[in-house]
C-alpha cells in the first residue's frame, strides 16, 4: 500500500468549519440580499448550532437531526399583526452538522453557496416569498 504525501497542503491539519465560520457565511449572505429585502432581513436573528434541539425535532415530527439544515422561528411578515405579542425575535436557525453533511454529500457546491441557499430558504418563510421571489435571490431556484 502506497501513501501519498502532499507537501503543498497538509490535509491532515484541516478541520471542519466551526460555528463561527458558518455564522460569518450566514451574515455575509444576509448582507448580500437585494435592497428591498436587506433592511427587514437585518431584523431577523441568526443562530447557528451544531444540531437542532430535540424539542424542535419533536415539534416538526423529524426523527433524524441530520434531516434539518435550517429553521425559521417566527411569524411570517405576511401574517404579522400589530396585535401579535411575540415570544422573542424572529430567528433563523442554521444547523452546522447537517449543513456540513449535505455539503460533503453534494461535493459540487461551495460551503458558502449551501449556507446561502439554506438561509434564503428560511428567509422565504419569513417574507412569505413565492418560488419566483426566491429565484430572484437564489440561483438554485432558477
Amino acid at each position: 500500500m502506497a501513501f501519498v504525501h502532499i507537501e503543498t497542503m497538509e490535509i491532515a491539519d484541516l478541520t471542519a468549519p466551526d460555528l463561527g465560520a458558518l455564522e460569518a457565511l450566514a451574515y455575509s449572505a444576509r448582507a448580500a440580499l437585494p435592497p428591498p429585502w436587506a433592511d427587514p432581513a437585518s431584523q431577523v436573528l441568526i443562530r447557528v448550532e451544531d444540531f437542532p434541539d430535540p424539542a424542535m425535532l419533536r415539534d416538526l415530527e423529524i426523527e433524524d437531526g441530520f434531516a434539518l439544515t435550517g429553521l425559521y422561528d417566527g411569524i411570517p411578515l405576511t401574517q404579522k399583526s400589530v396585535m401579535d405579542q411575540p415570544d422573542g425575535p424572529d430567528t433563523i436557525w442554521l444547523f452546522r452538522r447537517p449543513i456540513l453533511d449535505e455539503w460533503a454529500d453534494r461535493g459540487n457546491v461551495s460551503l458558502g453557496e449551501l449556507v446561502t441557499h439554506v438561509l434564503v430558504h428560511e428567509f422565504a418563510h419569513h417574507f412569505g416569498w413565492s418560488d419566483a421571489d426566491i429565484a430572484q435571490v437564489d440561483e438554485w431556484w432558477r
